[in-house]
């Protein structure tokens, strides 16, 4: 059979569940604990000159307005379909995320860096060192409970993958962004902690500038690897292998169904994800018989992968699909 194709009418409410509630948690957490930090990291800064703890209070200050910048994501992509964007808003998260990458790298790193090599240049004894001694370790307190929220929260998601792997294949940008802010405050405090402590044992302000330009180092290489997953979703990334099986597996156990001939996917966000199907029906089946397959095809993806909110399903059988690749490849 070829020649037309049957569509389901999308699911264009798109729910909370898009903005998981773990997320939003983790964001607030986070939110709350850089503000606070930020003040308190800015006032030591002052009282003190060190460069590395300015490094430190404007990385706080950044990361406090990208989670902000997180949270109107989630609200943008909660938005519902309508006649401009048709497919919804999901992909709101992810702008938002890769522009979260961008302000770490400029303004974190820049500034850092920047700090950094100023205070090489004209180096100046730290004033009351104590002071930052303990800022820092407030500091650890609080990243570190922040953080511990953000990996519990990671973990739950990232079942027995690893790190890496988890990230690679997670949908859900928020909860690596944040966690991976967190984990780079943590070594960036501990750079901190080190370069004023050297340049007082050593007498070496110098030192607190390198430890400066270190921290922006560690916010680049974030913010460097967050844009890469960042753009990797915004640019269009399909379901996981194993659901690809199972979309393939479905359609393939479906009665009239003789013939696969091609599965596509896309990610709008994390729990709203689009597929297409090209499928080659038995020529002695009557329309109403495919209908009734495609029907079951769309309900029983959906029973299995509830984050898919759209079903298209295309009947055409294998040689008229092949001959449109063919047109298309020779047109491009």
């Amino acid at each position: 059979m070829s020649g037309f194709v049957i569509a389901f009418k999308p699911d264009y409410c798109l729910t909370d569940s898009m903005a998981h509630p773990t997320s939003k948690k983790v964001i607030y957490a986070a939110l709350l604990g850089n503000l606070v930090i930020a003040v308190i990291k800015f006032c030591a800064a002052m009282f003190t000159g060190s460069s590395a703890m300015l490094s430190e209070a404007i990385h706080s200050l950044v990361d406090t307005g990208n989670q902000l910048l997180l949270l109107y994501g989630l609200k943008s992509a909660a938005r519902p379909a309508d006649a401009i964007h048709p497919f919804g808003y999901g992909l709101q998260l992810y702008f938002w995320t890769f522009v979260v990458a961008i302000m770490i790298f400029g303004l974190g790193a820049g500034v850092s860096v920047l700090q950094g090599i100023h205070k090489i240049r004209e180096p100046n004894a730290i004033e009351h060192a104590g002071v930052n001694y303990v800022v820092i370790i407030l500091s650890l307190l609080f990243e570190g409970y922040v953080w511990l929220i953000a990996l519990k929260a990671f973990n739950k998601v990232r079942g027995n993958m690893g790190w890496l792997k988890a990230v690679r294949f997670s949908k859900d940008p928020t909860l690596f962004t944040v966690l991976f802010e967190d984990t780079a405050a943590l070594l960036g405090l501990i750079v901190a902690f080190i370069g004023i402590l050297a340049s007082e044992i050593f007498n070496m302000p110098v030192l607190d500038g390198i430890a400066s330009l270190v921290i922006g180092f560690i916010l680049a290489g974030t913010a460097g690897f967050l844009a890469f997953e960042s753009q990797s979703l915004l640019t269009g990334e399909g379901v996981s292998t194993a659901t690809r099986l199972s979309l393939r597996k479905i359609a393939s156990s479906e009665p009239g169904v003789v013939g696969k001939n091609e599965i596509l996917t896309m990610h709008f966000g994390p729990n709203d994800v689009l597929v297409t199907l090209s499928l080659d029906f038995d020529n002695e089946i009557s329309a109403a018989q495919v209908e009734d397959a495609v029907s079951n095809i769309q309900r029983r993806i959906k029973e299995a992968h509830p984050e898919v909110n759209k079903v298209f399903v295309e009947a055409q059988s294998f040689e008229s699909h092949r001959r449109n690749l063919k047109s298309v490849k020779e047109i491009l």
